[in-house]
């Protein structure tokens, strides 16, 4: 069963979505780079288990609406958006939000921010912590720039200059980037500030098996046509979302909420801190923290059948 599109009108804005099933609704946000796609493992299960499952592309992602400006990414916009997708699908019922990489802080954030609209929070890769007394990417100039040494988010800030390297070979830039971050992978953090990106990382061949080469395919065609700025954008309002989080910085998410990550994800090591005590203080109801061995950042991707199968023992809890 394949899924039906549906373009949603949503805060100002129109966004595709992926939609399957009928039942409770179930909204999956994915990260960078990817797209609805990123959760094509887990649409029929959640369907079959009784849920209508919803894959968006974030804005400047696929087929929804890229706006140009930088401030259009920010987390105020984007929380809105899914808000507005939960109105659009389920009208007067909050919905379940289920989020990797960049749509976890995502779907966190959209928890606080719409508390009503969410039902239950997931995660995957990246871990909630309440924002901090200064901004993340001050803080990473400092242990980063200031010691010479490579930050791909500092990387991306300024306008354009990741946008060339990556657009002049998206097929090296989807492999390179999907094999490091990965279980099989490498990942070089000690090159010098002012490096490439994709400068020392490894184009495998073959590549592993989780991802096919039709879903490279996929995500090269999407991302050939749509270009990154709207995605890097995301990465570009690190200021502005600090100071739209700060209102927020004692208070839980209330909703019963859940946490998977790889056990060879480089965020374990970027955050450096107690993933289980940050969340168990930061959240009502925290409900299950899963690691799961030998895989990388694209939990679902990699390891579809045990992630799927979390997430459906989590929501039978609900």
């Amino acid at each position: 069963m394949n899924p039906e599109f549906r373009f949603i009108e949503t805060n100002g804005i129109a966004l595709r979505a992926a939609v399957m099933g009928d039942g409770p609704l179930v909204v999956m946000v994915h990260g960078f780079p990817e797209s609805w796609y990123s959760w094509r493992h887990q649409m029929a299960p959640l369907a079959a288990a009784g849920f209508t499952a919803c894959a968006i592309d974030v804005r400047g992602y696929g087929g929804s609406d890229r706006p140009h400006a930088v401030e259009a990414y920010d987390l105020k916009q984007i929380t809105a958006d899914i808000a507005g997708i939960i109105d659009a699908l389920s009208p007067g019922v909050p919905a379940v939000l289920i989020g990797h990489d960049w749509g976890a802080p995502l779907v966190w954030n959209t928890a606080l921010m719409h508390a009503d609209k969410v039902r239950a929070v997931a995660g995957l890769s990246v871990p909630y912590t309440p924002v901090g007394d200064r901004p993340y990417l001050e803080i990473s100039r400092r242990v980063f720039t200031d010691r010479n040494r490579f930050f791909y988010q500092l990387y991306f800030q300024e306008e354009g200059k990741a946008e060339e390297e990556i657009e002049a070979d998206v097929r090296s830039f989807i492999r390179k980037i999907y094999f490091a971050w990965s279980g099989d992978g490498t990942f070089d953090q000690n090159k010098p500030a002012d490096a490439p990106l994709l400068d020392t990382l490894i184009d495998p061949d073959p590549f592993p098996d989780w991802l096919s080469e039709a879903d490279i395919d996929y995500y090269v065609s999407e991302f050939e046509r749509t270009g990154v700025r709207g995605a890097l954008n995301r990465y570009r309002n690190n200021e502005r979302d600090w100071s739209l989080q700060r209102p927020y910085a004692d208070k839980k998410i209330e909703q019963p909420a859940l946490f998977i990550v790889g056990e060879r994800d480089p965020t374990l090591t970027m955050f450096n801190l107690d993933i289980v005590a940050r969340m168990e203080a930061s959240m009502a109801d925290l409900r299950g923290v899963h690691t799961i061995p030998g895989i990388g950042h694209w939990t679902q991707q990699e390891a579809p059948d045990a992630v799927t199968g979390h997430l459906i023992d989590w929501l039978a809890t609900l």
